[in-house]
């Protein structure tokens, strides 16, 4: 077996997401396993570089995982031929400038999402990819969960039938920072700073929806600041200028009709933080992110409405648990394992900066339909 070391620049992995779900559960999970064995005698062996502006963030997060690669330089890391990949887990309004030098330096590219604030400028980053030939991909982790990949079972097992209809509603109450600590960085609440749930949200709706159920053809939304004012890191008070909540509807190829729920301001009374509703023909299926229950045609109830009488059957006790079948590991870090497939022995791999640009389309497109108070149809990407 041979041991090919791939030099990652890591940039953004001192926030939260970056920093537990990349660098610790895939990065250096990665690490732990071994390396990547690609099958041909050859096993990848990720060796990350941290990139930051934060100096001593950076060695701390070093010495506490024992690594010795970190820079505050990205523009010197980008010069480095060493190293082959550049990652991005940044404020999204840093984002675009870094890809664009990684794209000239000729790095591959895996970035989270949205890969820009703008739609024009994501789909400029995606061409520009392209034409430099590299590697490239935004993370699209929802499709790994295990309640998404058992609920994708169901719709290629052809289980629904015609679809006719999906909900979903995903959220929680993040506290606004005054006599509890917010769970959330306060510039994802300014818009200045590229904050907004609809921003945040409606790119990872585009790619469940699509790649699940069909294109979005249209969107029509209504993005709303519930909280006007929350408390930052020090504890001062600011202005909420972002988005909190998005009431959207999304008008599917092949005529089914999603409706979703985004909040960041409600409080959860379901079983898991997120959950998608399937109804089909055939059957319907809930999904979260662990588990789905579904519920044939043959097995449906025939409630009857009678507000004068109390029910004497539990519903959720009529559905049926999907199996795992299989083990589930870590969405980002299965998506890390595809992508470095992709880059080393070229895998097929389509949740590409293109993709990433649907999304931000769709953001785009959602906030305009906020404004405007309409239906917008949501256009085909020109490649």
């Amino acid at each position: 077996m041979t041991r090919e070391t791939v030099r990652i620049a890591m940039n953004g992995v001192t926030g939260r997401m970056g920093h537990r779900q990349h660098l610790v559960r895939s990065i250096l999970a990665l690490r732990e396993q071994g390396g990547l064995d690609l099958g041909d005698g050859t096993r990848l062996w990720p060796e990350p570089v941290l990139v930051g502006r934060r100096e001593h963030a950076l060695r701390e997060l070093a010495e506490r995982h024992g690594l010795t690669h970190w820079s505050t330089d990205l523009d010197a890391v980008l010069a480095d031929p060493a190293v082959d990949i550049y990652f991005d887990a940044q404020v999204t309004s840093a984002r675009e400038e870094a890809i664009r030098k990684a794209l000239a330096a000729g790095k591959h590219v895996y970035t989270e999402k949205p890969s820009a604030t703008s739609f024009a400028a994501a789909l400029d980053l995606a061409r520009r990819a392209r034409d430099a030939g590299v590697k490239h991909g935004v993370v699209q982790d929802k499709l790994f969960l295990p309640g998404l990949r058992k609920l994708k079972r169901l719709v290629d097992g052809g289980f629904f039938g015609q679809i006719l209809s999906v909900r979903g509603e995903f959220g929680y109450w993040v506290f606004e920072g005054d006599w509890q600590e917010a769970q959330r960085p306060s510039w994802n609440y300014r818009a200045e700073d590229g904050g907004g749930i609809v921003v945040d949200m409606f790119p990872h709706w585009e790619y469940v929806l699509h790649e699940l159920f069909g294109r979005v053809r249209s969107v029509q939304a209504l993005a709303v600041t519930h909280v006007p004012q929350r408390w930052d890191e020090r504890g001062k008070p600011y202005d909420a200028t972002a988005d909190d909540a998005a009431y959207g509807v999304f008008e599917l190829d092949g005529g089914a009709v999603a409706q979703i729920n985004s909040s960041w301001t409600v409080r959860v009374h379901r079983d898991e933080l997120v959950e998608f509703q399937v109804d089909g023909t055939e059957g319907s299926a809930v999904a979260g992110l662990r588990g789905c229950r579904f519920q044939h045609r043959a097995a449906t109830p025939k409630p009857v409405w009678n507000p004068d009488l109390p029910a004497t059957h539990s519903f959720r006790d009529q559905w049926q648990e999907v199996p795992d079948n299989e083990e589930f590991d870590n969405g980002f870090k299965a998506q890390w394992e595809l992508f470095l497939w992709h880059v080393y022995a070229d895998a097929p791999y389509h949740w590409d900066l293109f993709a990433g640009a649907r999304g931000v389309q769709l953001a785009e497109l959602g906030l305009r339909s906020s404004a405007q108070g309409r239906r917008i149809d949501v256009p085909e990407i020109t490649l």
